[in-house]
């Protein structure tokens, strides 16, 4: 990919002492002349509690749906790539209605943003996903994507599938009060561990037809 812009974008959370980290925009060509646009996202966490931040993370959504729609009305088949830790399951507020990310069963359009785990994490709630909380798992690792990602002929998702990674060595035994594994961090706190991260990586093969 060639890249040809970045920029990073501040949410801003209504309050001036309260601080997230910034929505990164990539914009690049591949080989085959179409443009791609890349946002890396880590939406604030859910320490305070899920009502006071749920806020927080609405607000971010909205800034990056104001940016998709941005793209949407100045290229005329956007191929957009949202990606990140967002604290937020895809049923949640700030991804299904905020930033109106759908499961991609739905009809597909061109400017139209799916969520490549929407689907599994209604069906699998509680048990399967990228991270593990108090013995419950969850997908609040997500790839979300334009319509055109999943219905063009020379750049594309393949199956129209995204994965979660799952290998024995990022796993470690959980609490036996939960059972099962969970994933090996790397601090807990202040203490090293020499776990890789709290959350598996999730991936995508991405299909670049250069004719």
């Amino acid at each position: 990919i060639k890249i040809l812009s970045h920029t990073s974008y501040t949410p801003i959370l209504g309050d001036s002492a309260k601080a997230t980290r910034d929505i990164l925009h990539v914009a690049g060509k591949v080989v085959n002349g179409k443009i791609l646009d890349i946002f890396i996202c880590h939406f604030p966490s859910r320490n305070e509690g899920i009502k006071k931040s749920r806020p927080y993370r609405i607000r971010c959504a909205e800034l990056l749906r104001h940016k998709t729609d941005s793209l949407f009305r100045i290229r005329k088949d956007a191929n957009i790539v949202i990606m990140g830790d967002f604290n937020d399951y895809p049923y949640d507020i700030s991804i299904k209605e905020t930033l109106g990310a759908r499961g991609i069963s739905d009809d597909l359009s061109a400017d139209g943003l799916y969520n490549m785990f929407y689907e599994r994490a209604v069906r699998d709630k509680n048990s399967a996903g990228s991270y593990k909380y108090r013995g419950k798992w969850g997908y609040i690792d997500q790839f979300i994507v334009s319509g055109n990602l999943l219905s063009g002929s020379r750049l594309y998702i393949k199956n129209k599938e995204a994965h979660v990674f799952s290998a024995d060595f990022l796993m470690e035994k959980d609490n036996p009060k939960y059972g099962g594994t969970k994933p090996f961090r790397t601090y807990s706190g202040y203490r090293y561990l020499g776990g890789i991260s709290d959350h598996l990586p999730i991936y995508m093969d991405l299909v670049i037809k250069e004719y």
